[in-house]
């Protein structure tokens, strides 16, 4: 206060955006897989793809900015042994890419729950419509108690905007 006094300025205004350091790791995106397939890469090994039910239109941080995740798949336990996977998401586009290379459990399969942690920053203000996909819910989780803050977009959300 004295400072600015004696230069005759306002005393300045901080503020802070908490950012992706603290929202980031609150949250996490749970998908659905779609199918998984296996192909044999070029020096022999095996890697699965494993499609989910979302992808760059609610994370476009892979996409955009080579952002790591990580994914497993829960809900249910596995005694299989890992296999090298790939997690891809249901856009027409080669960079849809949910995680480029995680161990999953060899028994992974069509409707296991896939979650991928600490996609709390910027997922839900980059999401999009591309493909005409809806956007998923936001739903908060305290004590074992969960409550949709946001509700799950529809096909009629999508079609309201247009005119002709």
């Amino acid at each position: 206060d004295a400072v600015a006094a004696e230069l005759g300025t306002p005393l300045p205004r901080f503020s802070i955006e908490p950012g992706r350091a603290i929202v980031g790791p609150a949250g996490l995106t749970l998908y659905t897989v779609g199918t998984v397939k296996p192909v044999t890469l070029d020096d022999g090994r095996v890697r699965t793809y494993v499609s989910v039910d979302g992808g760059m239109s609610d994370n476009i941080r892979p996409a955009l900015y080579a952002a790591q995740y990580h994914a497993e798949v829960v809900g249910r336990s596995s005694h299989a042994e890992p296999l090298l996977a790939r997690v891809v998401g249901k856009h027409c586009e080669s960079g849809d890419i949910v995680v480029h290379e995680v161990q999953l459990p060899g028994d992974v399969r069509a409707g296991d729950l896939l979650a991928v942690p600490a996609t709390g920053a910027y997922g839900r203000s980059m999401a999009s419509n591309y493909n005409l996909l809806t956007r998923p819910p936001v739903v908060a989780v305290r004590d074992g108690a969960s409550r949709v803050l946001v509700r799950r977009e529809t096909v009629a959300d999508l079609l309201a905007l247009d005119e002709g």
